[in-house]
């Protein structure tokens, strides 16, 4: 026994480069659990049960993803999420607009995942925070007069609670076969719907039924236009909610029965939320 625990120490005390990954569950699991039909509207500063995760809209593609643990993760993170002086644990970016990324970003975060491709090749993440474990898959980007970015995009995907969530990111093409592979099972994913800066709407359209995820989150929408043509778009195979909140309390237990497409409205944080 004691021999036991002294293994689990040094264990724990070893470099995270010298540990083995924990393998990706989203990839091992091919198909999405079952769950109830409700989803828990909640506002970001309360407390939250276990085993479950709370997605707040900040603005434009800047999601807040909370743990019962205490951990937090920005997405596309530029500098601002409102009136709080928030650290987040993690945040990550992608730079194919001045909106989805800040070059300044608070050195207080310990993690600071930029999802473009540097000197030392495309971009590759794979954070263990313990309760959450951050990855990332690359995509190409469109540049100036028809040209291309290799890798110059990254998906996130945040495994935490036993829920796979995909971010993804600024994304200019429809992923791969071996890049939807690499995605594996997301449960919850928010997708871009402007219909032109990022894939136009058919495309998206066709890359969100493909993916079969349990809850849908429209980003990057600038007026009701594209966001209600999108809607429309997928009314044949989802539900579609909009409710009038900002933040939404979801865990395995609680994904709707059918795929449903779950409408927030961008909210900055704020203290007195």
């Amino acid at each position: 026994m004691r021999l036991a625990l002294i293994a689990a120490i040094a264990l724990l005390a070893a470099p995270v480069s010298a540990q083995e990954r924990r393998p990706s569950h989203c990839i091992a699991i091919a198909e999405a659990a079952p769950g109830v039909a409700y989803l828990q509207k909640a506002s970001w500063t309360e407390p939250l049960e276990d085993f479950t995760v709370r997605l707040s809209y900040v603005n434009h593609s800047m999601f807040l993803l909370q743990t019962p643990g205490g951990l937090s993760a920005v997405t596309d993170y530029t500098g601002f999420v409102g009136s709080v002086d928030l650290v987040p644990d993690v945040v990550t970016m992608n730079n194919a607009h001045s909106s989805h990324w800040t070059p300044n970003p608070d050195p207080r975060i310990p993690n600071v995942l930029e999802g473009w491709q540097d000197e030392n090749g495309p971009a590759d993440h794979y954070l263990d925070l313990g309760e959450m474990l951050v990855r990332n898959v690359t995509t190409d980007i469109r540049s100036g007069f028809g040209g291309r970015v290799d890798d110059g995009n990254s998906i996130f995907v945040f495994e935490v609670g036993g829920l796979c969530i995909g971010h993804l990111g600024h994304l200019h093409h429809e992923p791969t076969e071996q890049q939807y592979a690499a995605l594996g099972r997301l449960d919850v994913v928010m997708a871009a719907v402007d219909g032109g800066l990022t894939v136009d709407l058919p495309t998206m359209t066709r890359i969100v039924k493909r993916l079969k995820s349990s809850v849908v989150i429209p980003m990057h929408w600038f007026s009701t236009v594209s966001l209600d043509a999108f809607l429309a778009g997928v009314s044949d195979e989802f539900d579609i909610r909009r409710d009038g909140v900002s933040s939404l309390d979801i865990s395995l237990r609680t994904l709707p029965d059918r795929p449903t497409v779950m409408v927030l409205e961008p909210v900055w944080l704020a203290a007195s939320d």
